[in-house]
């Protein structure tokens, strides 16, 4: 008779807990709990933005996720500071944004339907104990609202105690897409930045405005609005005051979020947490938004997830027939440590007026197409653009060509 395969709870159904489940599900014996149904996940409320570079897809097909098809995807990145618009920089592999409701929705019962126990209700820190000792793992997949747990704080790369922005989003029809079809990316110094990201929805192709205003500045107006139509007016006098090329592109008649929900107003102050415990000689994991929660600005959330996901899967399968204790979860903290410090050490600096080496880089982007291919790199991999931002050496080697 074969070994009883182990139990693991994936808390939460966002990026990391759907991949977590995905990659584990031959292996363990998976429960995921999630406060929502599918149903009420596709027709409530956006929950953020999302790109997923090439590295993330990558992991998809890995772990034989879900396929979106091929007509929506990204393949570059458009970069304009102030008004002036710098390059397009194309990416080495192609990007794709999927509203998450349909995303999660969709994922959920593809799981469901392939075996994987799921229980719709909602896990407060006072009935998580509960389930530490029901299970050989839990993991902590909670998202931007989490942790469970009290993971603690690496005040390192944690050095903020307030959002750095006011993040606005909304999903909209009726603006012209931008060619080649790609992320276009406007830095407003001293106000903040916006993100046109094309996307799929179940009503078919949108646009993403997500607006990221420096609190109290001109882009931070959007206070007071609760309904779509307000929402979408004052998105409309914003886009037309500040971001002209956008403006030239929305087709006056048509232009409208594309439901009622698709919109959203929130400020998240990042903060990177140790991803381990131990809970009642229990190892506990976080994984995802609730452990390593960046600021939006660099769009790295969902990819910093994915990341994880597949770091923690190697962790579990390597130590799979030993005990799981603190040894475990070093391990798994050792594997994602590196990266997760360049991807926040890049976001903040992003967060903040852009160093001079770095606006000289953009610079040169617009006179040289390979330099604006390696910009549009940084996005789909993080390390290059931890490398530009802070590698002396880098700096030193540009200044003397």
């Amino acid at each position: 008779m074969g070994l009883l395969k182990k139990k693991l709870c994936i808390i939460g159904s966002g990026v990391a807990g759907l991949h977590l489940a995905y990659a584990l599900k031959d292996d363990f014996d998976i429960t995921v709990i999630e406060r929502q149904s599918p149903d009420q996940i596709r027709k409530g409320r956006i929950m953020s933005t999302q790109v997923h570079f090439g590295s993330t897809r990558t992991r998809e097909k890995r772990f034989n996720m879900p396929k979106w098809g091929e007509q929506s995807l990204l393949e570059s990145i458009h970069i304009t500071i102030g008004n002036q618009k710098l390059f397009v920089g194309m990416l080495q592999e192609p990007a794709l944004s999927v509203d998450q409701r349909l995303y999660y929705s969709h994922s959920i019962k593809d799981l469901i339907e392939k075996g994987v126990s799921f229980r719709f209700e909602k896990i407060d820190k006072e009935n998580v104990e509960v389930l530490i000792d029901e299970f050989d793992l839990l993991i902590d997949c909670t998202g931007k609202n989490g942790p469970l747990l009290p993971f603690p704080i690496e005040e390192a790369l944690s050095p903020y105690q307030t959002p750095q922005r006011k993040c606005i989003v909304g999903y909209f029809t009726g603006i012209r897409a931008n060619t080649p079809l790609g992320v276009s990316v406007t830095v407003l110094p001293g106000l903040g930045e916006m993100f046109e990201i094309p996307a799929i929805t179940e009503h078919g192709p949108v646009t993403i405005l997500f607006i990221m205003g420096i609190p109290n500045t001109e882009l931070d107006v959007f206070k007071g609005i609760k309904n779509a139509e307000e929402f979408t007016l004052k998105m409309r006098s914003t886009v037309q005051q500040f971001f002209p090329e956008i403006h030239n592109r929305i087709d006056g008649s048509n232009f409208a979020l594309c439901d009622e929900s698709s919109f959203l107003q929130t400020a998240l102050t990042p903060v990177i947490r140790k991803p381990y415990l131990m809970v009642n000689n229990k190892l506990v994991v976080g994984c995802g938004d609730s452990v390593f929660l960046n600021d939006p600005i660099s769009g790295q959330g969902c990819n910093l997830s994915s990341y994880c996901a597949e770091q923690l899967y190697e962790t579990l399968i390597e130590y799979k027939n030993s005990k799981w204790d603190a040894d475990t979860g070093e391990s798994y903290w050792n594997r994602t440590k590196q990266y997760v410090k360049e991807v926040t050490e890049w976001t903040n600096a992003m967060t903040e007026p852009l160093p001079e080496h770095v606006i000289q880089l953009l610079l040169q982007g617009a006179q040289d197409q390979v330099q604006a291919n390696e910009i549009a790199e940084w996005f789909a991999n993080p390390t290059k653009a931890f490398e530009a931002f802070f590698s002396a050496t880098a700096t030193v080697h540009k200044n003397n060509q």
